[in-house]
């Protein structure tokens, strides 16, 4: 249902209900015969159509941009106007079926009570009105953020694919001349990691087993570059399987461990992938690399230079929120390591779109 359609059938619900509870009400009192029934149904009817005109004369001058202090005042004035016309509606449709009696109903004490229970539910409509109006902006404000969030992380997500479709390559072009037979492996690695990753693109998270099986297929790729001069090492504990990882993340990780550590050591070095689940549902995942990590290259991520991981530390962000957590860091003179930390719970943006 539409909004529109939501509004007409709670303005028909309320005021109808509000009919109901008076009828009710007068029928045990006193009796009630039908010419006072129409009377109420019309007095009902009065309210929704003065209601309605209130809130196009508030959505048409846009009453809530306004400040708090006008606001208020604008609506403390429009509902006492509302309850004098009211008051007089009323006494016109008692006239009009004939159950006005001038004796009691022209009375100050009971035109002022009238005047104030008009206000009450004038009032109370617009409270519950504002609140409406309030809840819904704040669902556009989410649906909005969300689908900001989204684009952001589809936009970072389009930039993993042809820098790691660069390294691989420049992997392989090494290889042409020195083994043709080791290209050909090599392409064949690289054939079916970009049909995963173009499988996944759409994806926000994937099982830790198909990224853990895209890593492993990208440092065999590696090593037959690297030969001897690449040692890699696993320490994957069996309950990491359980979780889900954005596509990409790890193996941008463990590319950047190749690029920017092993391949300026002329001996090579290690690349260690440690995974284990933490005390509180999260998954920790290390990758430890032979290097050192200059303080001009920490400012250098920090400011965005590159995809690698400062795409990775943005697309944790739009997931997980405060959540995640990621750093890198040296571990003596010899070693690198690149942490994250990943909650169990679905991603931010999942669970955005359930509350919607």
């Amino acid at each position: 249902m539409n909004r529109v359609g939501l509004y007409w059938l709670l303005q028909i619900l309320g005021w109808g209900c509000f009919a109901f509870v008076n009828i009710f009400f007068a029928s045990l009192s006193q009796g009630i015969t039908p010419v006072q029934l129409w009377a109420f149904v019309v007095l009902a009817a009065f309210y929704l159509l003065s209601t309605h005109a209130f809130r196009h004369l508030v959505k048409r001058y846009g009453w809530f941009r306004f400040g708090i202090f006008r606001l208020l005042f604008q609506t403390i004035l429009a509902l006492q106007i509302l309850a004098v016309v009211n008051v007089l509606a009323q006494i016109l449709i008692n006239l009009a079926f004939g159950t006005l009696k001038p004796e009691d109903d022209f009375r100050f004490l009971v035109i002022s009570v009238n005047l104030f229970v008009s206000f009450l539910y004038y009032a109370f409509w617009f409270l519950l009105y504002f609140l409406f109006h309030f809840l819904d902006n704040y669902n556009s404000g989410l649906r909005y953020e969300a689908k900001i969030n989204e684009i952001r992380l589809n936009h970072l997500k389009s930039q993993l694919n042809p820098h790691f479709i660069f390294n691989a390559l420049n992997s392989v072009r090494a290889l042409v001349d020195e083994d043709p037979e080791k290209a050909k492996s090599a392409i064949t690695k690289i054939s079916n990691m970009l049909r995963f990753s173009l499988m996944m693109d759409k994806k926000q998270v994937i099982d830790f087993a198909d990224e853990m099986a895209t890593v492993k297929d990208y440092l065999a790729l590696e090593s037959i570059r690297f030969e001897e001069r690449l040692e890699v090492v696993y320490l994957i504990e069996e309950e990491s399987y359980s979780y889900k990882i954005p596509p990409m993340m790890l193996q941008t990780i463990v590319e950047n461990a190749i690029k920017h550590g092993i391949s300026n050591l002329v001996k090579g070095g290690l690349i260690e992938i440690k995974c284990r689940e933490g005390l509180e549902n999260e998954l920790y995942i290390q990758v430890k690399n032979s290097g050192f990590l200059n303080s001009n290259a920490k400012k250098s991520k920090r400011e965005g230079g590159g995809h690698g991981l400062e795409n990775t530390r943005q697309r944790l962000k739009l997931l997980y929120g405060e959540e995640a957590s990621f750093r890198i860091f040296n571990s003596g003179s010899q070693f690198v390591i690149t942490e994250i930390k990943i909650p169990k719970q679905r991603v931010t943006l999942e669970y955005q779109t359930q509350q919607l």
